[in-house]
């Protein structure tokens, strides 16, 4: 897995964290237990911290970066496939849907979900347990049946998926 310092600071990888040989982190980035980063996942900390919290998953080719504030993905947070997360915060088992941006000094609230696709414009908050949606986000609504059910499942689904990934994937000659 590529991990570069920059300016002699170092990412830290928790042991039980899965990383894909192909991510990238770069600084101040800490990956917590459980937590993993996917295939051409982008983490780059030259400006602040970025820590990415237990059991979340950071998915192929997201890029998470830090402005001035440190950016945090909490505890079982999903950030789907080919977002741009930038300096915000993304509270627990909050879910980032496929293609979806989150801007600077943004808040996404504990279980919350941002619709596939959507933008999260700078300094929104979206309320826990809310389903952010559109581009801009300016849509909030309740979380749906449909939606906790992604919210409840996902992060527990891709630590199981990041202990078969470790075990099972080998790179081909």
């Amino acid at each position: 897995m590529p991990l570069f310092s920059f300016e002699g600071v170092s990412p830290t990888v928790h042991p039980e964290a899965w990383i894909a040989p192909t991510a990238t982190l770069i600084g101040d980035v800490v990956v917590e237990k459980g937590a993993s980063v996917w295939y051409g996942a982008v983490i780059r900390a030259d400006f602040g911290r970025i820590v990415i919290g237990e059991g979340a998953n950071i998915q192929d080719n997201s890029v998470i970066h830090s402005g001035s504030e440190p950016t945090e993905i909490g505890r079982n947070v999903t950030v789907g496939h080919m977002c741009l997360v930038h300096d915000c915060t993304v509270g627990e088992q909050a879910l980032i849907g496929n293609g979806s941006t989150v801007l600077d000094r943004s808040t996404i609230g504990e279980r919350a979900l941002v619709a596939a696709g959507s933008t999260v414009t700078p300094n929104t908050e979206v309320p826990a347990e809310h389903i952010a949606m559109g581009s801009p986000a300016k849509k909030f609504v309740p979380l749906s049946d449909s939606a906790r059910v992604w919210v409840d499942h996902n992060a527990a689904a891709y630590q199981e998926l990041a202990r078969r990934h470790a075990q099972g994937s080998k790179s081909v000659d």
